[in-house]
């Protein structure tokens, strides 16, 4: 009895330890060291940087402010949203009146508008990076006359960064505000918007 019980304590130890090193190591290694040299970029954060300085990522939404950019949908993460560290819907219901409250406010802005849903609604994880080409659209005139640019030039803008489904059906049209937001600095600065 004893020896059946050692001989079990054994082999569950040795399956314990081979799991652990391939699965826990060797695994995780391999898959790390295939996407380090097939998507580096990917593998890393989709980091955005300016020479040795990261200025966001491509994954995670930034909250933006200011009249002269676009700005991405509400958040709920955090205090003061996109808080990487509290990734989370508000979890009110539809009958919420703090809920309600804010979409109203949010809508106010947008007044006598076709208002796309992702304008007053945040994401479920409350960091999406992305905006609806409506939404975009929504914001043209607003930051084109804070920047004393012509409608056209800013739409023109969004259509070229905006991402489209990939093979046509899988994902929806979307507009990264990050990458959005840096292409119109980046324009403005050369004088070609």
């Amino acid at each position: 009895m004893i020896h059946d019980l050692k001989s079990s304590l054994r082999a569950a130890l040795v399956l314990l330890i081979a799991f652990t090193l391939l699965l826990g190591l060797a695994y995780p290694l391999a898959i790390t060291g295939i996407a380090q040299t097939a998507m580096p970029d990917q593998a890393n954060g989709s980091l955005i940087r300016d020479g040795d300085t990261v200025r966001g990522s491509a994954l995670i939404g930034q909250t933006f402010t200011e009249a002269g950019y676009f700005h991405g949908r509400p958040s709920a993460a955090g205090d003061n949203g996109y808080d990487a560290s509290a990734s989370s819907g508000s979890n009110y219901g539809p009958t919420s009146k703090d809920l309600i409250d804010r979409a109203k406010g949010d809508a106010a802005a947008y007044a006598g508008q076709a208002i796309p849903v992702d304008a007053i609604t945040a994401s479920g994880s409350g960091l999406d990076p992305d905006i609806s080409p409506a939404f975009a659209k929504l914001q043209v005139a607003r930051v084109a006359s804070a920047r004393g640019l012509e409608p056209v030039q800013v739409q023109a803008l969004v259509d070229r960064v905006t991402r489209y489904p990939l093979l046509g059906i899988l994902g929806e049209p979307r507009v990264n505000v990050l990458l959005l937001n840096r292409q119109l600095d980046a324009q403005v600065a050369q004088g070609s918007l």
